[in-house]
């Protein structure tokens, strides 16, 4: 047992292994540090996680070979063996393989990148892994989706483009609509600092007199994944100088009238 312990056969696959480990982990640790810098985007982060999942898999391809030459099996007959065999078991996984060569179209055909939005089969959500065979995508609610890289041909991308974003205002019909522009002017400043916003803020004028309300329309540009989030945000600061310009935001009345029994 001491001799076996002691001998190459048992010290040298462990060598390999942790050696393999090793490479790995800084492989990793230099990627994921090139992955957080400023000058990395979105399609860089994917193809750095997508080459990680290659270089874990050669690694292990690396490492069984060099164990198995400790133990004398002729590797090089398995090599010269991988292009035959390559066929056969494409052959037996074409799943795998049409997974494989639809990652690779989609990453260079720019589908999506991690961090994108997209809708999928219906499904709408975050981008969160991109890998050889399979794309993750988590819903805002936080359902996750896994879905093999060939099983679909159409998917929505809402971060290719910016979007142009119409907001329509409420106000009661005794509103000053020069104290309403005024107002919508002021706040423009701090429209400005809301994450997504674009630019061109504009307002438009009266889109239509409505039954209980006049309808302002305004306009800005917002990155398209964080449309909801910034109307959100618009909706706090218009709510904020409404209540400063002592603006009324019309809503239901309702009059209840209680008679009394005349004896």
């Amino acid at each position: 047992m001491i001799d076996f312990i002691t001998s190459k056969k048992f010290i040298l696959p462990i060598v390999y292994v942790v050696i393999g480990v090793i490479i790995y982990n800084v492989i990793k640790f230099l990627m994921k540090k090139i992955s957080r810098t400023k000058y990395a985007d979105k399609k860089k982060k994917t193809i750095i996680a997508l080459l990680k999942n290659i270089i874990k898999y050669l690694i292990m391809i690396f490492v069984v070979l060099a164990i198995l030459s400790v133990y004398g099996v002729d590797t090089s007959s398995i090599i010269t063996s991988i292009g035959v065999a390559g066929v056969i078991i494409g052959l037996a996984l074409q799943d795998i393989v049409s997974d494989f060569l639809a990652g690779v179209l989609i990453l260079f055909d720019n589908h999506y990148a991690i961090g994108d939005v997209v809708t999928i089969d219906g499904f709408t959500g975050e981008v969160i892994n991109f890998g050889l065979m399979t794309t993750k995508i988590r819903a805002a609610s936080g359902e996750i989706m896994i879905l093999s890289n060939s099983s679909f041909k159409k998917v929505i991308n809402y971060n290719m483009n910016n979007t142009t974003h119409y907001i329509n205002i409420d106000v009661a019909y005794d509103t000053d609509i020069n104290k309403l522009e005024k107002c919508l002017n002021e706040m423009k400043d701090e429209v400005e600092k809301i994450s997504g916003y674009i630019g061109n803020y504009k307002l438009l004028g009266i889109q239509e007199f409505a039954s209980s309300s006049i309808k302002y329309m305004i306009m800005l540009e917002c990155v398209n994944s964080q449309r909801f989030q910034v109307k959100r945000d618009f909706n706090m600061i218009l709510k904020k100088y409404f209540d400063k310009y002592k603006i009324e935001i019309p809503y239901m009345k309702v009059d209840v009238n209680i008679r009394g029994n005349n004896e």
